[in-house]
């Protein structure tokens, strides 16, 4: 991906606050994180987060500090790590003045709890595709005109293909359910029981020791408890 340009900052921020961006502060930005994993992932959340500016009063300075102290912690560094890494030299300082590590724990949750930084990190739990819906809008669109009135025969057929590969809908999942019912023991008494009550029942009507009536309402019992299916 390499490194971050001026267009491609300016062209993620909000209007208002795109003419802060300069060669000098980008060169800074490149600067901060040594590491290139970490750099490609640094400016990837700093490109990726660019709407939580329009959600409250924040500089743009704070902005590009609060993602990388996301970023860090996203890599699995502890808030303490992930501000040290952020703030070397505030955090130098304070060891130099003797600030004990309980009061640094202590500025590091208040950081840690402030409306930038949580509103970067729910920004970061939201899947990328979705985050980024608009671009991905907008490569559509631009797949469109191209498949509408491009001189290229090719061109266009490409744009074609794009679109109805992007736009496919989803398939039909097909579902199909196997339920079976375990037969107990229990369950199987019942049925010999029933059979044999049957036969006894025939019996005795044709002997006329029952009614139909007598025999409809005749309950069936049987010893133990009935299992539950599986």
């Amino acid at each position: 991906m390499g490194n971050l340009t001026v267009t491609e900052l300016s062209d993620a921020l909000p209007k208002q606050i795109r003419g802060k961006v300069s060669e000098d502060l980008v060169k800074v930005v490149n600067s901060l994180v040594q590491d290139p994993e970490m750099q490609e992932i640094y400016k990837e959340n700093i490109l990726s987060y660019t709407n939580v500016l329009s959600m409250g009063k924040f500089t743009l300075s704070n902005y590009l500090d609060a993602v990388r102290y996301v970023s860090f912690k996203l890599m699995g560094e502890t808030n303490i790590k992930s501000y040290t890494k952020t703030f070397p030299a505030k955090y130098a300082n304070w060891k130099q003045k003797g600030v004990s590590d309980a009061d640094i724990a202590k500025y590091v949750h208040s950081y840690n709890k402030g409306q930038l930084v949580n509103l970067i990190w729910e920004q970061s739990m939201v899947p990328f595709h979705v985050l980024n819906q608009s671009a991905r809008q907008e490569a559509l669109n631009i797949q469109l005109e191209l498949a509408r009135t491009a001189n290229s025969e090719k061109v266009r057929s490409d744009a074609a293909n794009s679109i109805l590969t992007h736009l496919k809908p989803p398939e039909t999942a097909k579902i199909e359910l196997d339920v079976g019912v375990k037969e107990t023991s229990a369950l199987a008494s019942l049925r010999e029981v029933s059979a044999q009550m049957a036969i006894q029942q025939k019996q005795m009507m044709e002997a006329g020791g029952m009614t139909a009536k007598e025999v409809a309402h005749q309950s069936i019992i049987i010893e133990g408890e009935l299992e539950d299916a599986e």
